[in-house]
């Protein structure tokens, strides 16, 4: 059985899990609020927070994307491993006659799809209420570069909890590793630049100065989330973080294949 088959069978198991009844409505809560809020022609919100696009509304949403999909590519994985490992039935998976690195990429798949298939029909609902609410939509190179960062931002969340989760002997470990990182690059990585930047001579007082904005740029290739940030800046011409299109590339083709590859090296030599 190839990856990608295994894996449609993983994300069928994973989508119809119960924890699943709990993930959605968190999605919805914040995709589709946060669309209809920020479309809102009359709504007051803060000076430095710009609407005047469809693709505005849509970034400027990116940061409940952040929050609540990222957390739920947790809640689905953090078990993806342990759980099997726990019960014995790791032991009979590994032995079946298969590459444990294909084993390792379909439950990557099939663990990402899970959370991917939600999170993609709701950016489309929160599309339909943008176009209501504004009478506009984004282009297709825009709605494009959207989709595109979403998924990666998901995939490099999800692979990184399924490495967790077969780091830890059980799945309470397992998922306070991957809520321990999910808090890192989530709640605590502005604070972590604040010091770097402290430390490099830079002035804090002003988050906006161009030198703060530059170490920022800068801390956020090393951060899923900053990464993210990056590919969705690009079609805005107002924001320029000093950052190349290269460095962004890079990076983003780092996080996808060094945390994947540590979880097929993992995999591969995972006792169960």
């Amino acid at each position: 059985m190839s990856a990608a088959n295994l894996g449609l069978l993983i994300l069928k198991e994973r989508i119809s899990a119960t924890r699943m009844m709990v993930i959605w409505p968190l999605l919805a809560i914040f995709i589709l609020f946060s669309s209809w809020g920020l479309s809102d022609p009359k709504a007051n919100l803060p000076a430095d927070i710009v609407v005047d696009s469809a693709y505005d509304v849509m970034f400027t949403s990116t940061a409940f994307i952040i929050f609540s999909a990222t957390l739920g590519a947790v809640l689905i994985s953090f078990d993806g491993i342990s759980r099997d490992r726990i019960s014995g039935v790791l032991e009979v998976k590994l032995s079946q006659p298969m590459k444990r690195s294909t084993y390792a990429r379909a439950l990557v798949l099939g663990h990402w799809g899970a959370i991917f298939v939600p999170v993609t029909i709701l950016n489309i609902m929160s599309l339909i209420v943008i176009w209501y609410r504004m009478g506009e939509l984004p282009t297709i190179e825009e709605v494009f570069i959207h989709t595109l960062g979403t998924a990666l931002l998901l995939l490099w969340y999800t692979t990184i909890q399924l490495l967790s989760s077969s780091l830890a002997k059980d799945m309470g470990s397992s998922i306070a590793i991957g809520i321990g990182a999910w808090m890192l690059f989530t709640l605590l990585w502005l604070i972590i630049t604040t010091v770097v930047a402290g430390l490099s001579g830079i002035g804090v007082e002003n988050l906006d100065s161009p030198e703060y904005v530059r170490i920022e740029g800068i801390m956020d290739l090393f951060s899923p989330n900053g990464v993210y940030h990056h590919l969705l800046e690009m079609p805005l011409d107002d924001i320029d973080r000093g950052i190349s299109p290269l460095a962004i590339a890079t990076s983003a083709i780092a996080w996808s294949l060094i945390p994947l590859q540590l979880f097929i090296m993992r995999i591969e030599r995972l006792k169960p």
